[in-house]
């Protein structure tokens, strides 16, 4: 299953186009400043595109410590960046602002993106303390802002956070299509860069049938036919990095090789 706006496109390959730290944040550069964000992530850009990716997606990555609501810079600094770099898009785009579903909206609805990611449900606990996302604010305001062609992504397994819902995560994933409508399902592993459990996608693919069902984290060129034999896409950011660091710069080699191997998959 793809979502309508990849038109035929199967496998579907959403990379990201990681942001460096927003003002505000500790590791922002305030030397290189915005300026410094936008250069850096044109460049990724270019690359990603170059390589065949069928989507991109801005995230703040290190945004770290991260926070559950986006602060006032660091949603006009993010908002900023995706509409300059726009322009340089051929791909469809989406964002994800860290860990926050309304700002994430919020900037995906005013900047034209296609979708948005984020932690839409559930309850973690989390290296940032309780997680208690509330989807029906993201909703709501998507509604109120006019997009109700914004496809919301759900991340149904936080990263660096355990569910304290103790459900079977298949159930959880029904749950969240049938009660909070879930355009999409992602399945994470535990941290940034490290693959979903197996079993865990597995069991998620074969209950899901309506939306499509993305692995989230930690796909590269070794398991990403395994992947794709169950998930209708993936999404990719460390693995397309120099050397495989998340915090690196886009490798294009890397993306060639493994649009060349999705390739052949399709």
């Amino acid at each position: 299953m793809v979502f309508d706006f990849f038109g035929s496109k199967t496998k579907v390959v959403i990379a990201m186009a990681h942001i460096g730290a927003l003002p505000g944040s500790p590791l922002y550069d305030a030397r290189g400043g915005i300026q410094k964000l936008v250069d850096d992530v044109a460049r990724d850009i270019e690359q990603l595109q170059s390589g065949g990716v069928d989507a991109i997606m801005f995230g703040n990555e290190n945004d770290r410590p991260y926070v559950f609501k986006a602060p006032p810079e660091g949603l006009a600094a993010m908002t900023a960046v995706v509409q300059i770099l726009k322009p340089m898009l051929t791909v469809p785009f989406g964002v994800n602002y860290l860990w926050d579903p309304t700002a994430s909206v919020a900037i995906g609805a005013v900047t034209g993106a296609s979708f948005v990611r984020e932690i839409f449900t559930g309850l973690f606990a989390s290296d940032m303390g309780l997680w208690q996302p509330d989807c029906a604010t993201p909703a709501r305001l998507r509604a109120q802002l006019g997009r109700p062609d914004l496809k919301m992504l759900f991340n149904i397994n936080a990263e660096f956070a355990h569910s304290l819902d103790q459900r079977p995560i298949e159930l959880r994933a029904k749950s969240a299509v049938f009660s909070s409508l879930a355009d999409a399902i992602l399945v994470s592993g535990p941290i940034t860069g490290q693959p979903a459990d197996a079993g865990d996608l597995r069991k998620v693919c074969e209950t899901i049938r309506d939306v499509p069902v993305f692995a989230n984290t930690g796909v590269n060129l070794d398991n990403v036919s395994e992947v794709l034999r169950l998930a209708s896409g993936v999404v990719i950011g460390t693995h397309f990095k120099q050397d495989g660091i998340t915090w690196n710069a886009v490798d294009g080699n890397r993306v060639n090789r493994f649009m060349d191997k999705v390739g052949q998959l399709r």
